[in-house]
Order: C-alpha cells, then sequence, then structure tokens
C-alpha cells in the first residue's frame, strides 16, 4: 500500500486508478485518482483529467474536487469541481507537500 508524507492525505491504493465521472452536460470523463486531502474538515480529493493523448501516469492539469457526499463506510461517494479560487490553491499547496514523495511538481 502505498503511503504520503502527511497523516491528513490518502494516496491512491494503487498508482494509475482511473473513475468515470459524469459533467454538468451530462458526458463521462475518465479522471485519475491521486490522492485525497483532509484539510478544514472538508475533503478534497485530487484528479488528472485521462484522454487517449494523456493517459493514466503522465502529468499535467490536476482538478480539485470537493467530497460531497459519503457512503455507510465513510468512503467517498460524489464529488464537485472546488471553483472557489482561494479554496482550490490552498488544497493544491497541501496536496503537492502531503504527497511530495509520490508526485514531482513543478
Amino acid at each position: 500500500m502505498r503511503t504520503g508524507s502527511a497523516p491528513n492525505f490518502a494516496p491512491p491504493e494503487q498508482e494509475g486508478t482511473v473513475f468515470t465521472f459524469e459533467d454538468e452536460k451530462g458526458e463521462q470523463v475518465n479522471l485519475e485518482f491521486l490522492g485525497l486531502i483532509l484539510m478544514n474538515e472538508a475533503r478534497y480529493g485530487f484528479f488528472f483529467p485521462v484522454t487517449e493523448d494523456e493517459p493514466a501516469l503522465s502529468s499535467g492539469e490536476i482538478l480539485v474536487m470537493e467530497v460531497t457526499e459519503l457512503d455507510e463506510e465513510g468512503q467517498p461517494l460524489a464529488f464537485e469541481l472546488v471553483t472557489e479560487e482561494d479554496t482550490a490553491i490552498a488544497a493544491y499547496n497541501e496536496f503537492k507537500i502531503a504527497a511530495k514523495d509520490l508526485y514531482d511538481f513543478e
């Protein structure tokens, strides 16, 4: 099992795990899960959009999504894109610190 550099970070169990989400237009989007941060009593997931040109395990833009619903076991069930810039930046900065041993950040 992979481990992160901070107690508030949950890395993916397996590198390259891709989930399919439905966007606001009803289109399916494939996103590689990079990890989850607990911050200010909220949970933020970090994802990389996966395409033919940018497959899982490559690099590029990171999406910050807030967990909006949990299942019976406390696992994330639903996410919503973080549109508040200050929140997204703060969460991403926490992610960079916590995941510094797993990912290279520019």
